[in-house]
This record gives C-alpha cells, sequence and structure tokens, in this order.
C-alpha cells in the first residue's frame, strides 16, 4: 500500500528551504527542535517542537527556516494508492493536518530507526523501512485521537485569529471582538490559540509590536517613546516594561547593542 520515496533527518540547516511547487509525493514532517515554516496552498503553517505536519500530494507547498532560525526535523517522503483507505483518518482525508504529539519521545525514536534502515544496506531493508512506517503511522494516528488534538477546525479558528492579529496589532485588541471573528466565546478563544500557538492572543500581539519595535529602534530615528505610540502604547513606561519582559533588555540598551538577526530569539 505504501511506498517510501526517502527519509531525511533536517539538523539546524541555515538557509534550509524548499522551492514552491506542486508535489508528487506525500510528506510527513515531525519537528523536533524550534519551528519551520511552510506556505501551503498559499496559507502559511507554522510547525513547531512537538508538532507533525502532513502535507498531501499535489499540494503547492514552499519551506524555509522560521524568521531566520534553524530546527530539527524528520522528512518522510512517501506514495500510496490514493482509491484505497488507509484506516488512518488524516491519510484518508487527502488534507493538510497538523497536531502535536503528547508521546514524541518513541515517535523520535521510531524516526531514528527508520533513517537508519533506509540509508543502510542490509538485506531486507525495503520489507524491515515498510514495517518501521507503518507502525510509525498507527502511532500518529493515536497521537492524532488523543484529547486536545488540533482539529481543522481548531488550525481554522486560530489562524482566522492570527490573520486578524497580523492586520491589526497596533490597534488595542480585545478578546471579545477576536471571539465575534470565530463565533465562539472569548475564553474558548484564548484557549484555542494558545493550543494552537503555544501563546495567547494578546502575548502574540505583543510579540508582533515588539518585533516591529526591534527593527525601528536599528533602522530609525524615532525615539522610544515615538515607537511606543506608533506602536499602541501610549504608556511609554509600559512599553518599556513589556520590551524587556520579551527581549530581556530595555529599548535603550537594545539600541546600543541589538541585531536584527536576534530579533526570532526573543520569542
Amino acid at each position: 500500500m505504501f511506498e517510501l520515496t526517502s527519509v531525511n533527518f533536517d539538523n539546524h540547516i541555515p538557509h534550509w528551504h524548499t522551492q514552491l511547487e506542486a508535489i508528487g509525493y506525500n510528506v510527513l514532517s515531525i519537528v523536533q527542535e524550534g519551528k519551520v515554516r511552510y506556505d501551503i496552498n498559499g496559507e502559511e503553517a507554522i510547525g513547531e517542537k512537538n508538532d507533525v505536519l502532513f502535507i498531501p500530494m499535489s499540494t503547492r507547498r514552499s519551506g524555509g527556516n522560521w524568521m531566520g532560525t534553524t530546527h530539527q526535523k524528520y522528512t518522510i517522503l512517501f506514495t500510496y494508492d490514493p482509491s484505497l483507505k488507509t484506516g488512518i483518518p488524516f491519510l484518508d482525508q487527502r488534507k493538510f493536518a497538523k497536531f502535536r504529539m503528547k508521546e514524541a519521545r518513541h515517535i523520535f525514536s521510531r524516526c531514528d530507526k527508520l533513517l537508519e534502515e533506509m540509508r543502510g544496506g542490509k538485506s531486507y531493508r525495503s520489507i524491515i523501512c515498510l514495517g518501521i512506517f507503518q507502525e510509525l503511522l498507527g502511532m500518529l494516528a493515536r497521537e492524532s485521537d488523543k484529547p486536545g488534538e488540533l482539529t481543522p477546525s481548531k488550525l481554522k479558528y486560530a489562524e482566522t485569529i492570527k490573520k486578524h492579529l497580523l492586520a491589526h496589532y497596533r490597534e488595542p485588541v480585545e478578546v471579545g471582538h477576536l471571539a465575534t471573528l470565530v463565533g465562539r466565546s472569548p475564553n474558548y478563544v484564548t484557549t484555542l490559540f494558545k493550543e494552537v500557538c503555544g501563546h495567547s492572543p494578546i502575548r502574540y500581539m505583543h510579540q508582533l509590536r515588539i518585533l516591529e519595535a526591534c527593527s525601528l529602534l536599528l533602522s530609525s530615528t524615532m525615539t522610544v517613546a515615538d515607537i511606543s505610540q506608533y506602536l499602541g502604547y501610549y504608556d511609554t513606561s509600559y512599553f518599556c516594561r513589556i520590551f524587556k519582559q520579551l527581549a530581556g533588555m530595555s529599548p535603550t540598551e537594545y539600541a546600543k547593542r541589538g541585531n536584527l538577526a536576534d530579533m526570532p530569539k526573543f520569542f
């Protein structure tokens, strides 16, 4: 049923990227450390530590390091007969899927073994590799079924909120308004966004603001007070507290010894 094309381990590769193309195979991207960014049919998808991303055949996909940082991930390329049911929900739906593993250690161990067998020249390699891969698929299917899985609806809600924040992060943000965008309660939105993105919508807004503040401190003549007001912080002392909380130093200190390449490391 399954045919493995390749198995790779990307180990903190500087400037890693893949070109935009309609892929002729299925991809399992299993992130061990850091973050990776994909463009999936025109939509951004971020994979973080312990995330699994399934990218089906014929998807228009490109990929790259997130915000200049590096990452570690296993990438498994494979094909299977699309007319057959595999019993694996995220495969049978044949749509992009993302979920976070709760028990990642054993899965990484099987990925290591699969990589070792794929690159070795021992007898019965193809049979053993297929067995390991099918075991791995079963383990991932079990992980995706656990409570708190990142279902398509949760991912859709989170992306809707994220897009709004990206477009309006300099404006006042209220969780109640974000909730109306997806037709859910404020508490649900906060919990959902933290589950998908790892932090609350308000913290994400602050991150976007401080990332831009870092850029403005190094590339403009704006004062700290000017930047504070420009980014929607009408109390400069509050802006400075948020900046130091996220960046680990004051805006003035960052302006003196900061580096644009270091910005993503703060978050």
